[in-house]
C-alpha cells in the first residue's frame, strides 16, 4: 500500500489485492492499483485517486470559476476561464431584469471586471457557457486577484471550507475560490498580503501531511503583526481626529 499524499509517477503500484478500489488518475490490472499520471496519492476510504501536481485547468460542467469581461457583445459578454477556452454569459443567464435592444450593457458588467459563475455546459467544440443565476454567483468589487494551481484548489478550500475558513478569520478577509484556479481577495492591505502568503505556503506544501495544524501555527503567529498594523491604523487616524 502507498503512503499517503506520496508523490507518484505512471506505473507505480499503488495497492495490491481487491481491498481498494481506483478511481480518478488510477487503473487496475490483475490484482494492482496503478498510477497512470504524475501526482499525490490520495486515499478516500476504500477508493484511491491521484491528484495531479500541475496542469491547466479544464471547464467542466458545474464547476465555479472566477471569470473576467474580456468582451462584450449584441448578446452577452464574453469571459476569460484562465484556460484555452473563453466563455459566454447570455443576458438571460447574466441578470433578472428586462434589458432593451441595443442597450449599454457595460452598466451590468464591464470589460476588466471580475465574476462568480457557474458552467452550464461544454460541448464537444469547447464552446463554454457560463451563468450568474444561483446562490452566492455575483460581480466581485474591488479586491486582489492571484492565480494558483488549479489542482491545489480542493487543498486551499480544505474539507467543507475548513482551511479557507481558518484564512479568512486569522486575516480579516473575505475570500473567494474559483475551481479554475483564480483567487479575489478583499480585506485590509495587511490582511490580504498575510492571506496570499498563506496561499501560497499551501500551495507549495500541499502534499504536507499535517498541513492545517501547520498553516494554523503560522496564521496565530502572523495574524499578531495584523492586528497590530490595523492597531497603529486606528490610532493614527484617532490622533488626526483629535486634531
Amino acid at each position: 500500500m502507498i503512503k499517503e499524499k506520496e508523490i507518484v509517477v505512471p506505473g507505480e503500484t499503488l495497492a495490491t489485492g481487491m481491498e481498494y478500489l481506483p478511481s480518478v488518475g488510477t487503473y487496475r490490472k490483475n490484482d494492482a492499483i496503478l498510477a497512470n499520471k504524475l501526482g499525490i496519492a490520495v486515499v478516500d476510504g476504500k477508493v484511491i485517486k491521484i491528484i495531479p501536481v500541475s496542469g491547466a485547468y479544464h471547464p467542466k460542467r458545474n464547476d465555479t470559476i472566477i471569470a473576467k469581461v474580456i468582451d462584450i457583445s449584441m448578446s452577452g459578454w464574453r469571459v476569460d476561464t484562465n484556460c484555452a477556452y473563453s466563455a459566454m454569459l447570455s443576458m438571460k443567464d447574466a441578470t433578472s431584469d428586462f434589458i432593451r435592444k441595443g442597450e449599454d450593457l457595460t452598466k451590468y458588467f464591464d470589460i476588466g471586471e471580475y465574476m462568480v459563475c457557474q458552467i452550464t455546459q461544454v460541448t464537444s467544440q469547447n464552446l463554454v457557457d457560463v451563468t450568474l443565476r444561483g446562490p452566492g454567483l455575483k460581480k466581485l468589487g474591488k479586491g486582489r486577484i492571484i492565480e494558483v494551481s488549479p489542482h491545489k484548489v480542493p487543498r486551499i478550500i480544505g474539507k467543507q471550507g475548513s482551511m479557507v475558513s481558518l484564512i479568512k478569520d486569522h486575516t480579516n478577509t473575505r475570500i473567494t475560490v474559483g475551481q479554475n484556479g483564480i483567487v479575489w481577495i478583499q480585506g485590509e492591505p495587511a490582511g490580504e498580503i498575510l492571506a496570499i502568503k498563506t496561499i501560497r505556503m499551501i500551495e507549495e506544501q500541499s502534499h504536507i501531511s499535517g498541513l492545517t495544524d501547520k498553516i494554523k501555527e503560522y496564521l496565530e503567529k502572523n495574524s499578531l503583526k495584523v492586528e497590530g498594523k490595523k492597531d497603529e491604523k486606528q490610532k493614527s487616524e484617532d490622533d488626526q481626529g483629535e486634531e
